[in-house]
């Protein structure tokens, strides 16, 4: 029977591939636009993923997001410092900051401040120089990504020269030299990322009585993480949370006060949606061009377990065709779009939850084959 079901599929070779192209797509859609969303959200927080060496972010209680910055006042890491159960506390200054480049433009740039003597927070890769370079007068790490793109400089026939170590530029009037580039990952605004020591930083910045961003603290070994911010909070009276817990305050801004799930949502549903109309349809009528052949099955003695049963692995078939020709062109797509603007984040939950989605199509289709098959009359075979 299992055979027969195979063959019937097949047999109809443009119902056949009509529904694996229509489930391909719904796979498709839903798989990239899901994936291009996940990364959006984990470029909001990807300065949280690259400086994982503190345990515990200590802020202002009113910070809502990575980027809402509200300075504290450099005392307050002494502050934090004496709670017990931390090993250490050091300063961390994060802000955006206009660079004069050589040729007059300017470009905003995320400028981040390490601790003077440990730095701290510092980018997890160097592609070329040392992060202890910093040390030098003036001097700045930037990424790859702005060094290729907006902070390059362009030449009259519009190709573009990276900045290399040894450039310089102007932070507020401040002259700063290249002595590395780092790779980190994009930022949400793809604004170029430079580190500079803690001090330098606030003398790039606007003058102000409070500069610090934020106090990144190491635990003891052995310290409970979320009883340690909450004595921090309790003696200090700032917020702290741990990265993850970061992460999720900032994925939380993002997902209620800005439009990108509605769209993505929008985007996924319209996938489900297509596959509905087009597999679902389509099945429904290969079934239907088939229903003699099912009648024959069911006058020859067929139980309706069995005919249901032949639906369900046809349906399972073009399921798995489908579902796997979708999350392969969307994986291919995403590895292409690796080094570009696009976005692109594809955890193992992401293709579990594609294949729930497609699961749900087929099951749909198959219902309503199975809802004619049952109450086919096997006489249907002997009319004309």
């Amino acid at each position: 029977m299992n055979l027969i079901a195979i063959k019937m599929l097949v047999g109809n070779r443009a119902k056949y591939i009509g529904i694996v192209v229509g489930l391909t797509f719904a796979s498709l859609l839903i798989t990239q636009q899901a994936a291009i969303f996940l990364g959006l959200m984990t470029r909001t927080f990807g300065f949280l993923t690259d400086t994982t060496l503190p345990d515990i972010w200590v802020m202002d209680p009113k910070v809502q997001y990575i980027d809402d910055l509200k300075p504290l006042k450099e005392t307050e890491s002494l502050r934090v410092r004496s709670v017990e159960g931390v090993a250490w506390a050091v300063p961390l200054y994060k802000g955006l900051l206009k660079a004069r480049l050589p040729n007059g433009t300017f470009q905003t740039c995320n400028v981040v401040g390490l601790d003077d003597e440990t730095l701290i927070g510092g980018p997890p890769k160097m592609v070329q120089g040392q992060l202890a370079d910093l040390r030098g007068s003036d001097a700045v790490i930037i990424n790859t990504v702005g060094a290729n793109s907006k902070l390059a400089r362009v030449l009259p026939d519009g190709s573009r020269v990276p900045m290399r170590i040894g450039d310089t530029m102007e932070l507020n009037d401040h002259r700063a030299v290249v002595v590395g580039i780092c790779q980190v990952q994009r930022t949400f605004q793809s604004q170029p990322v430079i580190y500079t020591t803690f001090s330098r930083a606030t003398v790039f910045a606007p003058r102000e009585r409070k500069l610090m961003s934020f106090v990144l603290v190491k635990a003891k070994p052995g310290q409970d993480i979320h009883a340690l911010c909450q004595r921090i909070q309790k003696a200090t009276g700032l917020a702290a949370y741990t990265r993850e817990g970061f992460q999720a305050l900032t994925v939380r801004y993002y997902m209620k006060y800005t439009g990108i799930p509605i769209n993505f949502g929008t985007t996924v549903v319209l996938g489900f949606i297509v596959g509905v109309a087009i597999a679902g349809q389509t099945f429904y009528n290969f079934t239907l061009d088939n229903i003699r052949y099912f009648g024959t099955l069911k006058a020859m003695g067929a139980s309706d377990f069995a005919l249901l049963r032949m639906i369900l692995l046809q349906a399972a078939t073009v399921g798995a065709i489908g579902y796997g020709l979708g999350v392969g062109i969307a994986s291919v797509l995403g590895l292409s779009s690796g080094s570009t603007e696009l976005s692109f984040h594809l955890p193992w939950q992401l293709l579990l939850f594609s294949a729930v989605a497609v699961m749900v199509i087929c099951a749909g289709s198959a219902a309503l084959s199975m809802w004619k098959v049952v109450r086919l009359e096997p006489a249907i075979v002997f009319k004309n």
